[in-house]
């Protein structure tokens, strides 16, 4: 019982955790992110996302730029930021994954009471005499 009590709070915790993180706290781990990765990696993201740099913050963005083999960039002279798709993409997943959470939290709670409730009562149907 009291480690469905706690599975419950650190689901809790994280569902809510989910729903309150803001942009800036996004924008921030996806730029620490962005220059951990390798180029490789970088490479294939702005291919699969058609986009270029991460945002027009620093001056490593014309490198970024430059070095950009995204689709968009042969087609027209200025392409997307990743970073504006990156966050558009966060944010719904965040969202998503923090209301499903509190969800199953809460139906959680619900079968945990369910449980407390009825796990001693006695079968109406039983004979009375039978348990002596």
């Amino acid at each position: 019982m009291i480690i469905l009590g706690l599975v419950f709070i650190f689901q809790f915790v994280i569902s809510c955790s989910c729903l309150a993180i803001n942009r800036s706290k996004q924008t921030d781990v996806i730029n620490a992110s962005w220059w951990v990765m390798s180029n490789k990696t970088r490479d294939e993201l702005e291919r699969s996302f058609d986009c270029c740099g991460l945002f027009n913050l620093t001056t490593l963005y014309q490198q970024d730029y430059d070095f950009c083999t995204a689709i968009c960039k042969s087609q027209s002279p200025t392409c997307q930021m990743c970073g504006e798709k990156f966050l558009k993409h966060s944010d719904e997943a965040l969202k998503i994954l923090g209301g499903v959470g509190l969800f199953f939290s809460f139906t959680e709670i619900l079968g945990v009471w369910l449980a407390m409730r009825f796990r001693n009562q006695k079968d109406p149907r039983a004979n009375p005499s039978a348990f002596l």
